[in-house]
């Protein structure tokens, strides 16, 4: 499926944002499918930036404020039934709280924001996987992401894990939730969501081979913020 994406969507929201606002802090997210491991990697990261005595925030999504945690328990409960509109919006509306209430104040003070899951998870999630890459639903989610959004991660990296492997692991854990209880097909519609946005954008997403052990998907991922984020 070949979809459309403004070459310049991207660039064009983080250059806005740097001209309307001092960001001192940096901003990392992560993404991925069902069970690639992002909760393994982010504690590995935030173990390396305390070696560093570097001052971080680790937050998620949908979530990470007290109102759009809310929201969460919500979009999550298997009992909830909403229409994709209804759930694009609600993401959006957490989204629109976190970032006020949590991600621009820990950056304005210089901190460093760890979030799992960002904006890529709705391209990926409600654009591809509800909406099969459909481009009336790609341009609402831009049109949401320039109007709400004032702050894109300098850096997503992207837990890259065949969902296959990704839907194996994500078994092993407890209770499915509202978007784990979805078809495989889902997933790999999601999947290519996350594909074609990490070929639109490399100048931001990082992709990351996700097999292997934990401490191998660390180092990759230890090494990729080193480079792109110019560590010494």
């Amino acid at each position: 499926m070949s979809v459309s994406i403004p070459a310049n969507a991207d660039t064009n929201l983080a250059q806005d944002t740097t001209d309307s606002q001092i960001i001192q802090g940096r901003f990392i997210s992560f993404e991925g499918t069902e069970g690639v491991g992002k909760t393994t990697a982010i504690e590995q990261l935030c173990t390396r930036l305390d070696s560093r005595g570097i001052d971080y925030l680790r937050t998620r999504e949908p979530g990470g404020s007290p109102f759009a945690e809310h929201l969460r328990q919500i979009l999550l409960d298997p009992a909830t039934d909403i229409n994709d509109d209804t759930e694009l919006l609600l993401m959006f509306a957490a989204r629109c709280d976190h970032m006020q209430q949590v991600i621009l104040p820990a950056l304005q003070a210089g901190r460093w924001v760890i979030c799992d899951r960002f904006t890529d998870s709705t391209v990926a999630y409600q654009g591809f996987g509800r909406a099969h890459g459909d481009e009336a639903v790609r341009t609402k989610i831009d049109m949401l992401i320039a109007q709400f959004v004032p702050q894109l991660p300098e850096l997503t990296l992207w837990l890259d894990l065949p969902v296959a492997e990704g839907m194996r692991r994500a078994g092993k854990r407890s209770a499915a939730d509202r978007f784990e209880q979805q078809a495989d097909a889902f997933f790999t519609r999601v999947y290519e969501g996350f594909d074609t946005l990490a070929r639109q954008y490399p100048e931001r997403i990082q992709r990351i081979e996700a097999s292997g052990s934990a401490e191998e998907v660390g180092a990759r991922i230890w090494q990729a913020v080193q480079e792109r984020l110019e560590l010494i």
